[in-house]
């Protein structure tokens, strides 16, 4: 893909060599997916986009609130997580498309709302790729930035300690949501979950 820097590639490399399996890694998720899903308030016939979607696990929840006359896309940088959530049977439930994330193949405006699973910390500029949702969503519809588990749980499942600096704390997150076209609903950050929810702003 043009313009990729090495940011992106070093991303890609990551999850293309854990794309296979990817899922039988994390069994006990889904019922933090469904219940971020239902956050998002999505509506029948709502349009809603996965942003990072990796293996698009939650694609099928994503169809199931907005129907079958709602719209449900998928869009990931790695061609391999694509290529699984494909194996898995996700094209089903809604497209997928490999893209930027922060330069995003769609119209302005056109999703109710966008899930964000376990992706801003990856990518390169994250007030960039915050914009960019921004951009493809409508004024009043929602963003869920969202991980299966909290900061702490997911350092000490790394052996890392959480960094003052990290841009999904508070107030960090806050800052950043309301310079990139969002305001911050909910910040939910416990062993359980991580989920900084926000609002389109007009």
């Amino acid at each position: 893909m043009a313009g990729m820097n090495s940011e992106h590639e070093h991303v890609k490399e990551f999850f293309a060599a854990r794309a296979s399996g990817w899922e039988q890694r994390f069994p006990d998720d889904r019922p933090a997916f469904e219940a971020v899903v239902e956050e998002l308030g999505l509506q029948e016939g709502d349009s809603a986009l996965d942003a990072g979607c990796g293996t698009a696990r939650a694609l099928p929840l994503l169809r199931e609130a907005v129907g079958a006359g709602g719209t449900v896309v998928g869009v990931d940088l790695t061609p391999e997580m694509l290529r699984e959530a494909a194996a898995l049977g996700r094209r089903e439930h809604g497209g997928l498309v490999e893209a930027d994330c922060g330069r995003l193949p769609m119209a302005d405006r056109a999703f109710h709302a966008v899930l964000a699973s376990g992706l801003v910390h990856h990518m390169p500029d994250p007030a960039v790729g915050l914009r960019e949702l921004a951009r493809v969503t409508r004024p009043a519809g929602r963003l869920a930035m969202f991980h299966p588990r909290g900061r702490a749980a997911l350092a000490a499942r790394h052996g890392n300690a959480l960094r003052a600096d990290d841009i999904r704390a508070e107030p960090q997150v806050g800052r950043l949501l309301a310079t990139t076209g969002w305001e911050l609903l909910l910040l939910d950050d416990t062993d359980t979950r991580y989920l900084a929810l926000a609002v389109r702003k007009s």
